[in-house]
């Protein structure tokens, strides 16, 4: 199945840092049987929804962003992937929040979003993530149960 890794960083953008939780989400959602490119963006509304809309064009199946969903003034990831949501699922997202919360009680300040959204190849499964490797870890671990589930309901699986 074909998923995109948004990494949204604007210290990755600009080559000044090393993108570090892209290609764990990416090794990690290759071992649920998701194939994802690794996209890095710098943060802001618009090349969020730029990206997340690329990917969605693209035929991926789930987009999982990491980095920009926290209180900061330049965090805005889940400003750009709301607008694209169709239906939001706030279950999924704070399921995320607690496993990260668990172990780092700051976890619960992500405003990160799960939702599903409109793509080229059908419906979607978008999740917004922070941008650490273990909160990319608590992300997937918390999906891992899960993608090939709601990709099933998604594809109008029976319940």
């Amino acid at each position: 199945m074909l998923g995109v890794v948004i990494t949204v960083s604007d210290r990755c953008a600009r080559g000044e840092a090393e993108d570090r939780s892209g290609p764990l989400a990416a090794t990690l959602l290759a071992d649920l049987g998701v194939r994802a490119d690794v996209v890095v963006v710098p943060d802001g509304v618009e090349s969020v929804r730029a990206a997340v809309g690329d990917a969605l064009a693209a035929g991926a199946r789930l987009v999982l962003t990491t980095g920009g969903t926290g209180i900061g003034p330049r965090d805005v990831t889940p400003e750009g992937t709301r607008p694209l949501l169709a239906r939001e699922l706030p279950g999924l997202a704070q399921a995320i929040r607690d496993r990260g919360a668990a172990k780092l009680p700051a976890a619960v300040l992500s405003r990160g979003l799960a939702g599903i959204a409109a793509g080229r190849d059908g419906e979607v499964l978008v999740v917004n993530a922070p941008g650490s490797p273990g909160a990319v870890r608590d992300a997937v671990a918390v999906l891992g149960p899960l993608v090939g589930h709601v990709l099933d309901q998604l594809a109008g699986g029976a319940h």
